[in-house]
């Protein structure tokens, strides 16, 4: 990933509004969406075996996704700009025994852990970025993804009561991830997202299975 995995990165707009970097979060106890366990929804794709290969989660916070695909064994990287989430996933990997790896990154730069991936798991990521930056994100993980690989993205939704401080529409995701760009959305769901300020139920949510296709610029020159 290169000696610093930073250079050049500039604050998020949730970082900018916040007043705060994303490591902050985790400063006084659990952050908001730390549930000290799996998403349930994630849990769900997990066992409908929707996890295969290499496995990316990006803006994994303090593991617990991560920790539980990997305790399918399947081999995971967790990525995460906020060192005192890794950290803690770290322990917890090995409080567990679970085989996981964990590595600080620049979700806008992927490109730097210089590694491709079967199935990307973003949970909460994606919500938290503004149209500029989705863009710039997307493009990550096209950078890192080939024709055949799965990309999960868990999110809060704009449908519903109760909803999440960065709510999503579907025309957000339809906008990130287009067949010209080499994505295909396969399936868009409503779901849940649990945090520590909602109750059981959870916030309404976004499930989208995106599959990377091959963009129409790599098109062109597969039929020159």
């Amino acid at each position: 990933m290169g000696d610093d995995p930073f250079r050049g990165r500039l604050p998020t707009t949730h970082e900018r509004q916040s007043g705060q970097p994303w490591d902050a979060s985790y400063h006084d106890g659990p952050a908001p969406w730390d549930i000290d366990g799996p998403q349930p929804a994630i849990m769900r794709v997990a066992a409908s075996g929707g996890f295969s290969g290499t496995v990316l989660d990006a803006g994994c916070g303090s593991g617990e996704n991560a920790l539980h695909i990997a305790a399918l064994g399947l081999p995971v990287l967790g990525v995460d700009v906020a060192e005192t989430a890794l950290a803690r996933a770290r322990e917890k990997a090995a409080q567990r025994g679970i085989e996981a790896r964990f590595a600080i990154a620049d979700a806008f730069q992927l490109h730097r852990l210089g590694h491709t991936f079967d199935t990307v798991l973003d949970c909460g990521l994606f919500h938290a970025l503004d149209a500029a930056e989705r863009a710039a994100y997307v493009a990550s993980l096209a950078a890192v993804t080939e024709p055949g690989a799965t990309v999960y993205v868990l999110c809060f939704s704009d449908i519903g009561t109760d909803t999440g401080p960065h709510p999503v529409s579907r025309e957000d995701l339809t906008t990130a991830f287009t067949e010209a760009a080499g994505w295909k959305i396969a399936a868009l769901v409503p779901e849940r997202v649990h945090t520590r300020f909602h109750d059981n139920a959870g916030a309404p949510a976004w499930l989208a299975t995106i599959h990377r296709t091959m963009s129409k610029q790599l098109r062109r020159q597969a039929n020159a």
